[in-house]
């Protein structure tokens, strides 16, 4: 899709008015306008990518007026930044900083770092000087698609002089930092100077391989060249398409296999790869940086699906990345698979496993083949990231983003569309060459950029995907949130949808809510295989959904008993089954065929018993014989799927405020005991109301319990009744 000129007017003054009301400044309320404009469109910026600024002025503690450079700074995103989004540095010492030599990286943010006016804001952008350098009180920067595509070719300089002619200034690739601001600074006014003498003013700057400046004496201006400089190269790549059709390509056939079977088996492999990985390490500290879980995002576009399936793809898959600074997201290359098996059938999958586990192995030798030979060319010193891939490329599916989390995935995903796009773009205009491996290693093992990726300590259910049922009621929501809380990722169903989502929102942005009656065998197949897709797999089953019948056996219509069973039994052996399917396929396809003893990634069922099956009551019958029946389940996969690293536990609840144990109810039990709400809810040894939340607690307790199952936890305060003799 084309950039277009975002600006109005109208919002424009209303950002002024807005944040006017806050002190901020015409300036920095223009900057932040503008600045969200170009976030705002992927094909101009993703995720924290480019970055802008304004020269102002701002009062010092004696009145004094200082000039300063408002950029952006570290952990900012154009697409939501705010006014503090741009710190501001004085000028004056950024300027002067021209005068030397050289400048290492560490010197340079410690000297950004000295110059902030407010010292606790975030690191000015590593491009700072560069803004600083330049003239123009308005500056902005994008690694735009189209222009990469331009930017990434063998003839880059040629191509876009011969595009742009004297209006932008061309700049050979530098690594960012003190070297590049001082090669923009001087290509900058080379090109000035020749374009004043033909009465042209430059509007932009070419980064070759890189990305593309704009600059204007106001945000309107800058913001405006930025999307005329952009529109031009997208038109010349329409014209080097010529008679191939528009950009969008084709709609392509559904992938002969089932991502949602496909997925699984790759996250299972890059486990045991990660296993692997660890235990090689001379150094046992090595191991936290290789996490045995990893997210998937798939993009099964149109678009990745012209790129997996070209036959070009192995030689494309080593080219490299769009611009430098995706490497730290995305690794330089995709580990490329052999295209997907023609049926799901068991032995066929297999054999494309067996393929895939020899692929994964082949992409982890290359990569410590790479450091090796770029350690020893930078003298060494670098500690090793992990071998692992960051992107997968699969014939006949299309591109995954790997992660930390669901969200960590979506941004490789993203940049991987994004590199498919611009390679194909600029395959059609010539070929596509970007950085060569030296600057790739330069800029993936450059500490400024690993900054970037943060160090914080990971919670401890992080990278764990768990599926909650019955996920709109208070127990169930309840759960949700507690795991969400612990890092995890959730999806969460419920036969309300509404409600199901609802949970789910409170849970996370990539948090995913599922209508499903659990009764129904092919909605929760249905509901495990969007699990998969949307995350890669499976770990945690808290299968909570049930409902209470009421009424003596005696006079029970058999229609009501199977009705509770259908609910409060036979839903949660169908959500077990089809879990186990998935920890199977994590654990790998004959595995002793592929890994031998490598660790399984197993998985963990976990389901909502009641006191009622081992405390019955009076008219509760068709329940609590239901709820005995799914105990003996839950010991029967304990006992079935050990081996498989497989644990099986429950909860034992009582009194709780939810679906089940409603107003009504509550209000009918206490009368009929002759005490008060309260005193009813509260009927236990320790006096105290047991809450839905309490419940949640003891599920993520059980959940890390690692060597635990076939257990039973009681949360009801304590009834001597009930417990498990």
């Amino acid at each position: 899709m084309p950039v277009l000129n975002r600006w109005s007017d109208a919002d424009a003054a209303a950002a002024v008015a807005r944040y006017g009301a806050e002190g901020v400044s015409e300036d920095l309320a223009l900057r932040t306008y503008s600045a969200r404009l170009l976030g705002a469109d992927p094909e101009l910026v993703l995720h924290g990518g480019g970055n802008t600024s304004v020269k102002t002025r701002c009062t010092g503690l004696l009145g004094e007026s200082i000039p300063v450079l408002c950029v952006k700074g570290s952990g900012w995103d154009l697409a939501t930044i705010e006014p503090p989004g741009h710190p501001a540095v004085r000028l004056e010492p950024l300027q002067a900083l021209r005068a030397l030599k050289a400048l290492s990286d560490e010197d340079m943010v410690a000297a950004q770092r000295r110059n902030l006016i407010d010292p606790a804001a975030p690191n000015p952008s590593v491009e700072a000087l560069l803004h600083a350098f330049l003239p123009h009180k308005f500056v902005d920067h994008t690694h735009a698609t189209a222009l990469l595509a331009l930017a990434d070719q063998p003839d880059a300089a040629a191509l876009c002089r011969e595009l742009y002619g004297p209006r932008v200034a061309l700049v050979p690739y530098v690594m960012p930092g003190f070297d590049l601001a001082l090669a923009a600074a001087r290509a900058y006014e080379e090109a000035a100077a020749a374009a004043a003498e033909q009465s042209i003013e430059l509007e932009g700057m070419v980064l070759l391989q890189h990305g593309l400046f704009s600059f204007g004496a106001t945000a309107q201006q800058s913001y405006g060249r930025m999307i005329a400089l952009v529109r031009q190269a997208e038109e010349r790549i329409q014209r080097a398409r010529g008679a191939a059709g528009p950009s969008q390509p084709a709609p392509v056939p559904a992938p002969a296999t089932p991502a949602a079977a496909v997925l699984p088996i790759l996250r299972g492999a890059l486990s045991r790869a990660a296993v692997a990985e660890a235990g090689a390490s001379p150094s046992a500290s090595a191991a936290p940086l290789l996490p045995r879980r990893w997210l998937q995002a798939l993009r099964d576009t149109p678009l990745t699906r012209q790129l997996v399936d070209d036959p070009r793809l192995a030689d494309w898959a080593q080219r490299g990345v769009a611009t430098p600074d995706h490497v730290i997201r995305t690794k330089a290359r995709p580990l490329v698979l052999p295209p997907l098996p023609a049926t799901a059938e068991p032995a066929v999958l297999a054999t494309w496993a067996a393929a895939l586990e020899r692929a994964l192995a082949a992409y982890r030798a290359d990569y410590k083949a790479y450091f090796s030979r770029q350690n020893a060319r930078v003298g060494g010193g670098r500690q090793p990231l992990d071998p692992l891939p960051r992107l997968v490329a699969i014939p006949g599916l299309g591109l995954i983003g790997l992660g930390a989390s669901a969200a960590a995935a979506a941004v490789a995903a993203d940049l991987a569309e994004a590199w498919a796009q611009t390679l194909l773009a600029a395959e059609a205009v010539g070929r596509f060459q970007p950085v060569n491996e030296d600057d790739t290693f330069d800029m993936e093992y450059w500490s400024l950029e690993q900054a970037k990726l943060g160090k914080g300590r990971e919670k401890p259910l992080a990278r764990q995907v768990v599926l909650v049922t019955g996920g709109g009621g208070g127990i169930g929501a309840a759960t949700a949130r507690a795991f969400a809380a612990q890092g995890a990722e959730l999806a969460v169903l419920d036969r309300d949808g509404a409600a199901a989502a609802a949970t789910a929102a409170a849970c996370g942005k990539k948090a995913l809510g599922i209508a499903c009656d659990v009764t129904d065998a092919a909605q929760v197949r249905r509901a495990m295989e969007r699990v998969c897709l949307h995350f890669g797999g499976l770990d945690i089953v808290v299968s909570n959904a049930g409902a209470a019948w009421t009424g003596a056996m005696a006079d029970l219509a058999d229609e009501a008993l199977r009705d509770c069973f259908e609910l409060n039994f036979f839903s949660h052996q169908q959500v077990a089954q089809a879990a186990l399917a998935v920890f199977r396929a994590q654990n790998g396809w004959r595995r002793t065929d592929l890994a031998g003893d490598a660790p399984r990634l197993g998985g963990q069922l976990l389901f909502n018993v009641s006191k009622q099956a081992l405390n019955p009551g009076p008219n509760f019958g068709a329940y609590g014989i239901a709820k005995a029946a799914l105990l003996a389940l839950m010991r029967q996969y304990a006992l079935e799927a050990g081996e498989e690293g497989v644990r099986a536990n429950a909860i034992n609840a009582d009194r709780i405020r939810s679906g089940l144990l409603d107003e009504v109810m509550i209000k009918q039990r206490s009368s009929a005991r002759g005490v008060s709400e309260d005193v009813y809810m509260a009927g236990n040894l320790l006096g105290e109301e047991v809450r839905a939340a309490d419940v949640a607690d003891a599920f993520v307790a059980l959940a890390q319990l690692g060597r635990t199952t076939g257990a039973v936890l009681t949360v009801d305060g304590g009834n001597v009744a009930a417990m498990v003799r």
